[in-house]
């Protein structure tokens, strides 16, 4: 499958927050390839966004977001949680796309091994997923482009019918326009049958 270039993510971020699913994140660590179909995501989207990190402006922590796209975004969070988050528009423009689901593909041994979990619970959350896969604060800033450690690949197209929009989750502190924004997109279920029946 072709790994995604750096235009796909220079681009509006609800389009490619849209876009990222039935997309495959993949992680390679220590020779094994952990691999999860991306069904769920959040968009967060600069600095007119109250929910974003960098809506007061560039910190060492949210640093990333202002660089280039197609970059992680890696942040510790509740002082136990590592979450993931893909860089999107322009240079500057600091942006990104939060992965808040993924359907396992492979490696799933690992992931249980990891996540002490089975079946949905491998992967049915931010924190979940960057547990499963080995995603930690040594790959903030990583590089998405390139086919080591961490990337996204082609994997199955989404039509728009099977994607649905609602508000974002754990926002309370933003503005109330920006709480209620649709800018949370996931499979319906009856395409998530399709991806894992694939």
């Amino acid at each position: 499958m072709s790994i995604l270039e750096r235009a796909f993510y220079a681009r509006p971020t609800l389009a490619v927050a849209r876009e990222l699913l039935g997309k495959k994140l993949v992680r390679q660590t220590d020779g094994v390839k952990l691999s999860g179909v991306i069904i769920e995501t959040e968009a967060y989207c600069g600095s007119k966004d109250s929910a974003c990190h960098a809506h007061r402006g560039k910190t060492p922590r949210n640093t990333v977001m202002f660089g280039q796209p197609g970059v992680a975004y890696v942040y510790f969070t509740y002082g136990m949680h590592y979450l993931l988050n893909l860089v999107t528009e322009e240079e500057g423009n600091p942006c990104a796309v939060l992965v808040r689901a993924l359907l396992p593909l492979s490696g799933l041994e690992e992931m249980r091994s990891r996540r002490k979990k089975h079946g949905k619970e491998l992967t049915n959350g931010p924190a979940k997923l960057c547990q499963a896969l080995a995603i930690d604060k040594s790959l903030n800033g990583w590089d998405l482009t390139r086919r080591e450690h961490l990337w996204v690949e082609n994997y199955q197209s989404v039509q728009a019918r099977d994607i649905l929009s609602t508000p974002r989750i754990g926002i309370d502190y933003a503005r109330e326009k920006d709480r209620k924004a649709l800018w949370r997109f996931l499979l319906r279920p009856e395409a998530l049958e399709q991806v894992g029946n694939r």
